[in-house]
């Protein structure tokens, strides 16, 4: 079955705005807001990865401008409310994603953790790039024309001799014609919903409901 060829090198942004351990809080802040971006990695020596600092981070210097009693809960951010320097509010170790992933894990990735952007590192945690949220969406500007061939060939290698016909519109699938083996209907719907840039696949076929 054809792989998909996306992975978030096609996606990242190559020249990212990184920071060393001793930047400072207001350093950061105008960095964030010079570049339009809700996170800058962190990097020592040659430009190692060893943390991220995110608007997130940088909240409880404000939240805890007053002095009031702190919960117990709030103890870790209430930590880096003191912080001077990135090394004192970063969050590390960093979460990172390599340059081969998939945009599937890419996004897995930020689901889970609740990120925004991740750095995009290599074997040995040197920054390559960053990904946001917004790079993974890229796929979906792929125009229906690319994704037509992309799709008439999981369609004949996994229904050789058929005669389903397709059409794609703004990403959507339509399947129609006869299908000899009703067990192949969830398998070929899953291949192409794998096809990155497919919003959904939608099916006409003959004796499938």
């Amino acid at each position: 079955m054809p792989a998909s060829r996306y992975t978030v090198s096609d996606v990242m942004s190559h020249s990212a705005i990184a920071i060393g351990r001793e930047a400072s809080y207001k350093e950061i802040v105008e960095l964030l807001h010079e570049w339009k971006v809700s996170a800058l990695p962190v990097l020592e020596g040659e430009g190692r990865v060893v943390g991220v600092v995110s608007e997130a981070d940088l909240l409880p210097k404000e939240e805890f401008r007053r002095e009031e009693p702190i919960l117990p809960d709030q103890l870790d951010e209430a930590s880096k409310a003191g912080g001077v320097l990135a090394e004192d509010f970063m969050s590390s170790p960093a979460v990172t994603v390599h340059p081969g992933a998939t945009i599937a894990e890419a996004a897995r990735i930020m689901a889970r953790k609740r990120v925004k952007r991740l750095p995009v590192v290599n074997d040995v945690g040197m920054l390559e790039g960053v990904v946001s949220r917004s790079d993974l969406l890229k796929v979906f500007l792929r125009p229906d024309e690319e994704l037509e061939e992309e799709i008439r060939a999981v369609i004949v290698e996994l229904t050789p001799g058929t005669t389903l016909d397709f059409s794609v519109q703004d990403g959507v699938v339509m399947l129609r014609g006869p299908v000899r083996d009703r067990a192949l209907v969830p398998l070929l719907a899953r291949a192409i919903r794998a096809v990155e840039g497919v919003v959904d696949v939608r099916m006409e076929l003959d004796g499938c409901p």
